[in-house]
């Protein structure tokens, strides 16, 4: 029998930020199946806090029994096309122990509008975290809720923002 141990999910307690030329954000229209838009969104900055917990373990952090003050917390600033920040409000580790769920508002012209990104670890180690995740958006929503336009030549129905970041 063969014991498998699956890689923790969270780094050590402190504040981890991405460096220059180690991020990628990427939004892309759609219009039906077809892609009306494809173009790199400038990722400002972004970072993550891990919080210190009462017990001390930096492997407990993303347990699900924790208080909001005590989650990692993770934050991307866009600029560019879409001018906007989006910080977690929750972060769920998923079954398999690679991935996280996080539910966060995207914060476009000082409206903040719900999003669900799904996050896939790629690496973890003790100084750095590799992540990569997207989300789709509802593009009528989110013009009619934060007044986010697309050119007129560029129609959509839906956006998918992709994002790519190492922490260290």
């Amino acid at each position: 029998m063969t014991t498998v141990t699956l890689p923790t999910v969270s780094p050590p307690p402190g504040r981890y930020a991405v460096a220059p030329g180690r991020s990628f954000a990427e939004l892309t229209a759609y219009y039906g199946p077809l892609v009306t838009l494809r173009r790199r969104v400038t990722l400002t900055g972004a970072s993550l806090t891990v919080p210190e917990t009462e017990s001390g373990s930096g492997s407990e952090l993303m347990s699900q029994s924790e208080s909001a003050d005590a989650r990692p917390v993770f934050r991307f600033d866009l600029a560019g096309t879409m001018k906007a920040s989006l910080v977690s409000e929750h972060v769920e580790p998923l079954a398999d122990g690679r991935h996280l769920q996080l539910l966060a508002d995207l914060d476009v012209r000082g409206v903040a509008f719900p999003v669900l990104l799904r996050l896939r670890v790629v690496r973890c180690a003790e100084d750095r975290l590799l992540v990569v995740g997207s989300t789709r958006l509802p593009y009528r929503l989110l013009r009619r809720a934060t007044g986010f336009r697309l050119p007129w030549s560029r129609p959509a129905t839906r956006l998918r923002l992709l994002l790519a970041a190492e922490f260290a």
